[in-house]
């Protein structure tokens, strides 16, 4: 069924608003009630039970078993057939909103893997976050999917919780200044007109669970609920016009943020000004009852969702389904709740431009946009960037005339290790697992004792089936290993592989043989680290959580075995969460922080073995030393962590410093950086002003390299705890030896805002240091400017981060 032209709606002259409350006026409460629910396909190839499931059409269809497809015609028939159908069901040719994840590429045959999330944010780099979001909004509108489940706007101070990698870490300014980038790159359109909307998440302080436990209850203040974990959201919401949000599964101070009105109605769209979709995450409409038990029925907990502003109900009807109908024919549930929804979707719908263009494009125009050579160039940059240098004592980068080097660990033999959390292989390979970790997405068994191959001395599933390998290379042809790319790039030397240890556990039986190699050799190279990814054969992933956040005991003995033989010993950690580990600290020559880099991870890591690429990654969370000392975060407030004061206690715990291992904002290069000349436009200001700072920076090396400037500030008197300092902005500066630059940078007096005791966002009369630096320890710089007085302020448009 095609729209008719001549319907009121299809003016396009009118405002997205205008066109869906016209067309919501002529239809059905069986029209309506398909329009805020969503098919979730188990087959793409096996789609007929759509009609009889959904026969007046539908809001959302899921695309996530897309990941098995394996080709791009595969994926655009089924996207033409449902969506075919849709329109014909609904009687009115209402196109269905496709959505796909997006966090790390789409899962789609043939797309561009980008690292995780918390690798990305090691780079500092907005400008290559905007490029990834273009390049992953482009990819899916050329399969039909205009709704991206992302950016990933969660900030961090967790280690334990499986999901950190999807996070853009600890930092709100540095999470805001990187998803507004995204958000927009995301929000692109195609030729045609179709427009993608991102969905962002998971709204709003889901990293503060207690224990580190995913969807686990968050007893977070208000205050840090807004300043904190809001300020991505409200950036992006203000900055990037974000147009969708996906509340997170917790509760948060006991009101499951599904059903709390407080959240979704006063604080997002009141207070924040959100005017776009509300969609649930999977299964968490449902989890209202099951779970969260604050609804006595599943269709309690739908219209509890729908009052407090939810929209959609993903991934399968359970809340919005036939009961809640019913409610609403008989009266018992007030109808403006089911049309306010509905006007959301529609709008959203328009706004897309699904009725213009409401299938996939075909083949051909397909293919001319969606996957260039530039997009492979960009997953390598990012890949690049992202790997942090956390310590070297002059091992690396690498020195010509190695005649041998002996590569130890599971890691290298397999480029599996490179794909993290939501890529698209994770999620592929998640399905060959005995159990899945993901909320809504069933397995055959919810067993543990089904998983009878475990990793020793874990009970996590051994993924050594040739399958898992047989999959890479289906989607990833001839992608290497690190051993294989190192093989390669060093021809002149003699590589030879250990496999050491496994991935987790306390597994030493390959331990005699790594030392016989390292014996052989000039130079030792470890890979180390977990399993970052999806369902039962990963250490950490959704829903995949730990209590102990260093290196397992199998790779942990080994180091200070190796130690022993008085030879160069390397590290490269490849993981979902930062290495943390006191033999890697005390014994290896150098150490890398690679996270997830996915599918140029081998290319990128030696590049920064060798030299060709400097590293320039900093670290985008403060490192604790062990989960007793979590959380350890650098923007702590005043009297709080290492800054309690002297007079309260002792400036240590009894077993272990109160600092982190590494800072936040940490990172070393193949050269050195200079700062001087810290001069500030003014001293004295007010509320509305702008100030210029500006530092030079000097490559005092004899290498080129890439620093990252980072400016803090500090509150020295608040009328509340402040912090001890904040990150304002950052920029990335390449440099030749010798060569200087001037960096600037403009801050918005209104970034220096805070919510006071009467919860109204305050500027407020004082003195604020300004700090530039290396890192949140390494600060070179400082100067000082005067709020001249107080003034409130829109905290929905006060200043984010610098300029």
């Amino acid at each position: 069924m095609s729209a008719n032209e001549t319907d009121p709606w299809m003016d396009e002259q009118l405002t997205a608003g205008e066109r869906a409350h016209l067309l919501l006026a002529e239809l059905s409460l069986d029209e309506k009630m398909a329009q805020v629910s969503c098919y979730f396909p188990t087959d793409i190839t096996q789609t007929d039970d759509f009609l009889q499931r959904f026969p007046r059409g539908i809001g959302e269809v899921s695309c996530l078993e897309v990941r098995s497809a394996l080709t791009l015609d595969e994926v655009t028939a089924f996207q033409h057939r449902v969506q075919a159908a849709a329109m014909e069901g609904s009687g009115h040719a209402i196109p269905a909103i496709f959505h796909m994840e997006g966090l790390c590429g789409a899962y789609l045959p043939g797309a561009t893997s980008f690292p995780s999330g918390l690798g990305r944010a090691a780079s500092w780099d907005i400008d290559l976050e905007h490029r990834i979001g273009e390049i992953v909004g482009r990819q899916e509108r050329a399969l039909g999917m205009t709704h991206t489940l992302a950016p990933v706007l969660d900030v961090s101070r967790d280690p334990r919780m499986g999901r950190q990698g999807e996070t853009y870490g600890e930092d709100p300014s540095l999470a805001a200044a990187l998803g507004v980038e995204y958000t927009r790159g995301l929000q692109g359109e195609d030729a045609a007109g179709r427009r993608t909307e991102a969905v962002a998440k998971h709204f709003v302080g889901s990293h503060h669970t207690e224990g580190g436990i995913h969807g686990a209850h968050c007893n977070v203040p208000d205050r840090t609920l807004m300043e904190v974990y809001g300020k991505p959201f409200q950036a992006a919401i203000t900055l990037a016009g974000l147009r969708g949000v996906m509340p997170s599964y917790n509760s948060v101070a006991g009101e499951p943020v599904s059903a709390s009105k407080r959240l979704l109605a006063t604080l997002l769209r009141e207070q924040m000004g959100f005017d776009g979709m509300v969609v649930s995450d999977y299964g968490a409409v449902g989890n209202l009852h099951t779970v969260q038990r604050v609804a006595q029925s599943p269709a309690h907990a739908g219209l509890a969702a729908l009052r407090a502003g939810m929209d959609v109900e993903l991934h399968v009807p359970q809340g919005f389904g036939s009961e809640l109908r019913e409610w609403f024919a008989a009266g018992r549930a007030d109808v403006a709740l089911l049309d306010r929804a509905v006007h959301q979707v529609l709008a959203a719908k328009f706004r897309m431009g699904l009725f213009e263009h409401p299938f996939a494009p075909d083949p051909n125009e397909r293919d001319n946009t969606f996957r260039s050579a530039a997009d492979s160039t960009v997953a390598l940059q990012s890949a690049r960037e992202s790997i942090v240098l956390l310590h070297n004592d002059g091992a690396l980068p690498l020195q010509p005339g190695i005649r041998k080097l002996a590569v130890i660990g599971c890691h290298a033999a397999s480029a599996r290790f490179f794909f993290g959390g939501y890529t698209h292989y994770s999620m592929a390979e998640g399905k060959l697992a005995v159990n899945s970790s993901m909320a809504g997405l069933a397995t055959p068994s919810d067993d543990l004792e089904t998983i009878t191959n475990t990793v020793p001395g874990t009970t996590i599933e051994a993924s050594d089936d040739k399958a898992f390998e047989a999959l890479l290379e289906q989607q990833q042809p001839g992608i290497r290993s690190l051993l294989d790319e190192l093989r390669v790039r060093m021809p002149d030397t003699e590589v030879n592989w250990a496999y050491g240890y496994p991935f987790a556990g306390d597994d030493d039986s390959g331990h005699d043989e790594a030392i016989a190699a390292a014996e052989r050799a000039d130079v030792v190279l470890l890979t180390l680290g977990g399993k970052h990814g999806t369902a039962s054969i990963a250490s950490m992933g959704e829903g995949i959580d730990a209590t102990n956040i260093n290196l397992p005991p199998c790779q942990e003995d080994l180091i200070a075995k190796l130690a022993r033989l008085g030879k160069p010993v390397i590290g490269v950690h490849l993981d979902g969460r930062p290495v943390s580990s006191d033999a890697a600290d005390t014994h290896l020559s150098a150490l890398l922080e690679a996270w997830s880099p996915a599918e140029a991870g081998a290319e990128a890591i030696v590049d920064v073995l060798t030299g060709t690429h400097g590293p320039s990654g900093r670290l985008p969370v403060s490192i604790a030393r062990n989960a007793g000392q979590v959380p350890v975060y650098y923007n702590h407030p005043h009297g709080s962590a290492w800054h309690q004061g002297e007079s309260i206690g002792f400036p240590d715990y009894v077993d272990a410093p109160h600092t982190p291992r590494y800072p936040f904002g940490h990172g070393l290069s193949y050269t050195r950086f200079a700062y001087t000349d810290l001069t500030l436009s003014r001293h004295r200001v007010e509320a509305g002003d702008t100030i210029d700072i500006t530092v030079t920076v000097t490559n005092d090396g004899v290498s080129p390299g890439t620093d990252v400037v980072q400016l803090y500030v500090s509150d020295t008197f608040a009328s509340v705890s402040r912090p001890v300092l904040e990150l304002a902005g950052f920029r990335r500066v390449t440099l030749e030896p010798r060569q200087q630059a001037r960096v600037v940078f403009q801050l918005d007096v209104s970034q220096l805002a805070f919510l006071d005791t009467d919860m109204r966002w305050r500027v407020e009369a004082g003195e604020i240091d300004v700090i530039v630096g290396a890192s949140s320890e390494d600060l070179r710089l400082k100067d000082t400017v005067v709020i001249g007085s107080d003034a409130l302020v829109d905290g929905r448009t006060r200043g984010f981060y610098a300029g």
